[in-house]
């Protein structure tokens, strides 16, 4: 079959500004008071930030989500788009399907879109299931027949079939995100557009998604598929657009944007100096300053990217200028509220204790087993038993990969009992 090769999306020189602090008014005289006030050169009345002093540096209280992003995809392509949190993907994915305007530039689609953003997008709560798959059949532009012929199909691939006349709200985040997909999916829209919801679903489902979006593409349709999971972004997708900072920073192969991928996120991650940090920093600092924290791989390379259950060596370093009995320098990762894996200096073979003066020391993880996302650092150093003399916590961000599209959903949390080895050779002075 020959292929068809027209181009389905074209975006040109698009931008996306925010004023940070604007609220969303909602209300059609509000929006109208905005706008009279843009075209006069005023200040909107509707800010929640128009009579107050601002806390932005420089006169320009604005933010580019977007900043001149152009690129085509064309009739059966599947475009993975990565970068950072805050590149700017979902505002592309919005902007896109329409549910939010571009402040200026371009955008051309042939065809029915279909997006699923995030989990319920489209889903009312007080409705069924089966009651939103026609809702959702209709808002894409489906007749009634065209959802009838689709629907036991739409049940089976989301296995919901004996909650289907419950009401959605009571459904799991697990049971929403797969009706949803089924829905987006099945009722054949031209494009398909996939944000990172699928993260929601177990692994068994991930494969059954990311098989259905290959044949999707395959029957001529065309793909857009946003994702952390480099793994399932090199599998699935030929081609990516990576974004960084709201600008193209690259569109072409797939191995080659993953190369790049990691490198700018190594660039921007990996090392924190305190000296120049005022921020998430607590205690007196009477007998200790910590001063910097890198991450680095197992070369000794500062990175701040990492595959899942590789060795990380943590270097802090930080400066004693009066010293005391039973000094504990601690760093963790965090969780959503809590430290979920710590290293102690007090409980770690080799320990020497600490002198006077600028000092660091390097501590190795010889698999760092946890979840592929953004994780934060913390770290502080006091005496044994009592308040920090000095905290910094979120002090630092990495990021963890996976090279295999589930291991991320598989991991042996016993092993987050090894705490990582400090080999006496890695204490050392500055």
């Amino acid at each position: 079959m020959k292929e068809i090769m027209d181009v389905v999306i074209k975006v040109e020189n698009l931008t996306k500004e925010y004023r940070l602090g604007t609220i969303s008014h909602g209300t059609l005289s509000q929006d109208l008071q905005s706008w009279w006030a843009r075209i006069r050169g005023k200040e909107d009345p509707n800010s929640i930030i128009s009579h107050q002093p601002s806390t932005l540096s420089g006169d320009n209280p604005h933010f580019l989500a977007l900043n001149d992003v152009s690129f085509e995809v064309k009739r059966g392509e599947i475009l993975g788009i990565i970068g950072r949190n805050g590149a700017g993907k979902s505002t592309l994915l919005k902007i896109l399907s329409k549910v939010t305007a571009p402040t200026s530039g371009a955008v051309k689609i042939k065809g029915r879109v279909a997006s699923l953003l995030e989990v319920g997008t489209g889903f009312h709560p007080e409705l069924t299931g089966r009651e939103n798959v026609y809702l959702n059949g209709a808002i894409l532009g489906m007749s009634k027949r065209e959802i009838d012929k689709k629907f036991d199909e739409i049940v089976a691939f989301a296995e919901i079939d004996k909650f289907i006349d419950t009401p959605v709200k009571r459904y799991s985040s697990g049971m929403y995100v797969r009706l949803a997909f089924a829905v987006a999916a099945h009722l054949e829209p031209e494009i398909l557009i996939i944000d990172e919801v699928l993260a929601v679903g177990d692994a068994q489902f991930q494969k059954k998604c990311l098989g259905k979006m290959g044949d999707v593409a395959k029957g001529g349709r065309t793909v857009l598929f946003v994702s952390h999971n480099m793994a399932a972004i090199s599998r699935l997708c030929p081609k990516v657009l990576l974004l960084n900072n709201g600008k193209v920073d690259f569109l072409g192969d797939v191995n080659d944007g993953v190369d790049r991928y990691q490198k700018v996120a190594n660039v921007q991650k990996g090392f924190a100096d305190f000296e120049c940090q005022i921020l998430n920093r607590q205690g007196p600092k009477e007998v200790s300053k910590l001063l910097g924290i890198t991450t680095m791989n197992e070369n000794y390379e500062v990175r701040g990217v990492f595959k899942m259950g590789s060795k990380v060596i943590v270097k802090i370093e930080f400066e004693i200028v009066r010293l005391i009995d039973n000094l504990e320098l601690t760093f963790y990762f965090l969780g959503f509220e809590n430290a979920i894996y710590g290293v102690y200096s007090s409980v770690i073979e080799g320990y020497r204790g600490f002198k006077m003066g600028r000092q660091s020391v390097m501590v190795e993880i010889p698999s760092l087993n946890l979840l592929p996302g953004n994780q934060s650092i913390g770290v502080w150093i006091a005496k044994l038993g009592m308040s920090q003399d000095d905290l910094i916590s979120p002090a630092l961000e990495i990021e963890i990969i996976s090279d295999d599209l589930f291991t991320g959903h598989h991991v042996d949390y016993m092993r987050y009992k090894h705490y990582g080895v400090l080999s006496r050779s890695l204490w050392k002075s500055v």
